[in-house]
């Protein structure tokens, strides 16, 4: 597989350099050099989740890794069910991993791949520096957590993510290091950015991220928009609508991708809370963002969303109308009263999914399949969820099991000096 960084098409990699380096030049994005569709998508989805995934990566990837079947086999070892809403609604379920969250696919994919490309030699010690408004920093300090030559920094807005989030990864010490910044996501996002432009950071500790911005990640979240499909009575696979929860733009950028292979989708559909960046933008053609405001739904408080020049990269490769892009925002009380729509259709669903799935009800045409995206337990943020419905939530095991651990995080400014040594000085 060959990509391409998007701010300097001249700088052309394997998937194994883009996997290892994550970022190109000037912060540029890589994206593949082509996209070549299936020629039988309808026999793709009569294959179970697992094999048909293992097909999916390898045609998009090639041959850089031999084992590749067996890799997304111990990625994927759970499931992404479809749960029927109402006759022409269903809600994907894509948080049944060991973090409770749709990031689940996409980190520990990405862990499979460079530990079997150290395992090969290709790099050695990593340190993985990444940024989570939310679910990522659970995601990948599991899916990393005590592999052999890894370190990995998250960094969190201090405040911004609920108390259960921040106990999922901030709790497990060895390889992984959580800092809690004061300040907001996209501040965050910036700090790893630099981190990226400063060679002796970058080539000192071997810095990689595990945000969406890792082609790894986002080829693995490709999978399950097939698996959807997959779940789908015959009859209702030719007219689905997709609504994504989106924040950073790398879940609706997997989606397009799985279109692009050739996947029957009649639209998608980009919901957000009020850090609505793309949806001011689709309605207007001006690029505006607007300073982060925290929501409920926090894991969609992101402003300049990293994955928008990838989106906007595939319209234009494919010759795509992005006037076609569907989109839609909801404010907290909105959201807060489509919970209890939802809740009254007999379906209990947490911030982002709720915002999906609202977005997509007022969008749905006659004939139309919706399928709304659920990216997290509701479990995760049982606090607003027990408020907001009246219901008491039981925790799983794996939030239960941390509620009571301690925060091991490090406060910090939104200060790249300070980061710059903290990563360092690394013992």
């Amino acid at each position: 597989m060959k990509l391409y960084n998007i701010k300097d098409h001249s700088e052309v990699v394997s998937f194994a350099q883009a996997v290892r380096q994550g970022l190109g030049r000037n912060q540029g994005l890589f994206f593949p050099e082509e996209i070549v569709p299936f020629d039988d998508v309808d026999a793709l989805l009569d294959l179970p989740f697992v094999e048909r995934s293992g097909k999916i990566l390898r045609h998009l990837i090639g041959d850089e890794i031999p084992n590749l079947e067996e890799l997304v086999a111990n990625a994927f070892a759970f499931g992404a069910p479809l749960a029927k809403v109402d006759d022409r609604t269903y809600a994907l379920e894509l948080f049944h991993g060991p973090t409770l969250a749709f990031k689940d696919f996409g980190a520990r994919f990405m862990a499979q791949c460079l530990s079997a490309l150290a395992s090969r030699g290709d790099g050695g010690k990593i340190t993985i520096l990444t940024a989570t408004s939310g679910d990522t920093g659970a995601a990948v300090a599991h899916a990393f957590y005590n592999l052999p030559n890894v370190d990995v920094v998250i960094l969190y807005p201090e405040g911004k993510i609920s108390n259960l989030q921040e106990k999922l990864f901030c709790t497990l010490g060895g390889n992984i290091r959580t800092v809690a910044v004061k300040a907001a996501f996209d501040d965050c996002q910036a700090l790893v950015k630099a981190a990226f432009d400063d060679p002796e950071v970058r080539d000192g500790i071997g810095l990689n991220s595990a945000n969406s911005i890792n082609i790894s990640r986002l080829l693995a979240q490709v999978c399950y928009y097939f698996e959807a499909v997959a779940q789908l009575p015959a009859e209702k696979r030719n007219s689905v609508v997709f609504s994504v929860p989106s924040g950073n733009f790398g879940d609706l950028t997997a989606g397009l991708i799985a279109m692009a292979l050739g996947l029957k989708v009649r639209k998608f559909i980009t919901a957000t809370n009020v850090n609505d960046t793309v949806p001011r933008f689709l309605a207007t053609g001006e690029w505006d963002p607007h300073p982060t405001q925290a929501t409920l739904s926090n894991a969609m408080d992101v402003s300049r969303p990293n994955n928008w020049p990838r989106v906007t990269e595939l319209f234009s490769v494919k010759g795509w109308d992005l006037g076609n892009l569907g989109y839609g925002r909801l404010t907290d009380a909105e959201t807060e009263e489509a919970m209890r729509e939802l809740q009254a259709k007999g379906y209990t669903s947490e911030p982002h999914g709720t915002i999906a799935w609202k977005v997509l009800d007022s969008s749905l045409q006659d004939g139309d399949t919706g399928v709304f995206l659920c990216t997290a337990s509701p479990a995760k943020f049982k606090e607003n969820v027990d408020r907001i419905l009246g219901i008491d939530l039981p925790l799983p095991e794996a939030l239960s099991s941390r509620a009571d651990m301690k925060v091991l995080s490090v406060p910090m400014a939104a200060d790249f000096a300070e980061l710059k040594k903290f990563l360092l000085n690394r013992k």
